[in-house]
């Protein structure tokens, strides 16, 4: 089992469980994700969720050699990225979120991290650009100069850096992102349910509105890259732990 669902009280907690491959999105993570948000979303009983990848990463992003699988039908992409969720969604984040992993923070609703954690989007390095939304979402979640800082160089920013940006709503000590997040899931879940859910509605429409133009673009350039001779490099170079030369063709 690559993702474990359990319940506590009114709250769901997600874990990722592939930590051998530093919990990089696979088919397995993609169909576990999908299951136990479809469960969360369908048990009326459940008011809020928390996403995590354990004590020591949250997610290295899409598994380069494997693939992250086909979209599921009600989440889309990892089971998430396009999903109509109605239930508020915490990340809690501990260690590093990095490409498609930072894409699934960028999917919920509240974010809680310990002070080691850090977030960026390091495609450009690989030949790649981040497809699974982050392209577009990471420039309404940070200032628009730092979210193109994090998409033009790859580079990561810690967590400390993305509290005081706004991107992070509470900050914990190592090992302690989850008990963050569940603190602050008990907060939710003392007000009224659907009163939550339509307050979430309304913001989540404004800030994301209608992403279907964003899509095509993403999709479209994502599929240019797919041709490049510099994806060939960038992959290469990644497996065999060596600079890649870019010819930009």
């Amino acid at each position: 089992m690559t993702v474990e669902s359990t319940k506590r009280g009114r709250i769901t907690v997600i874990t990722l469980r592939r930590e051998a491959k530093r919990n990089a999105i696979d088919a397995s993570i993609t169909a576990g994700i999908d299951a136990a948000l479809n469960e969360f979303e369908d048990d009326p009983e459940q008011w809020c969720a928390v996403l995590t990848g354990g004590p020591r990463f949250f997610s290295a992003g899409a598994d380069l050699a494997a693939g992250p699988g086909e979209p599921t039908p009600r989440g889309g992409i990892a089971g998430i990225i396009t999903r109509e969720r109605t239930k508020p969604l915490i990340a809690a984040v501990e260690g590093f979120a990095l490409g498609g992993g930072l894409e699934l923070v960028l999917c919920c609703d509240l974010v809680v991290a310990a002070t080691d954690a850090r977030f960026g989007l390091p495609e450009p390095k690989r030949g790649l650009m981040p497809d699974f939304g982050g392209a577009f979402r990471i420039t309404r979640a940070l200032p628009p100069a730092v979210a193109r800082e994090l998409l033009l160089t790859g580079d990561d920013i810690d967590a400390a850096r993305a509290e005081r940006l706004g991107f992070v709503n509470r900050l914990t000590e190592p090992g302690a992102a989850l008990t963050g997040a569940l603190e602050l899931a008990e907060r939710v879940c003392a007000n009224a349910p659907l009163a939550v859910r339509g307050a979430l509605r309304i913001a989540n429409t404004a800030v994301h509105g209608d992403e279907s133009a964003l899509w095509e673009l993403s999709h479209g350039t994502h599929a240019e890259l797919l041709r490049s001779a510099d994806l060939g490099e960038g992959l290469g170079a990644f497996f065999e732990k060596r600079t890649p030369r870019w010819t930009g063709r």
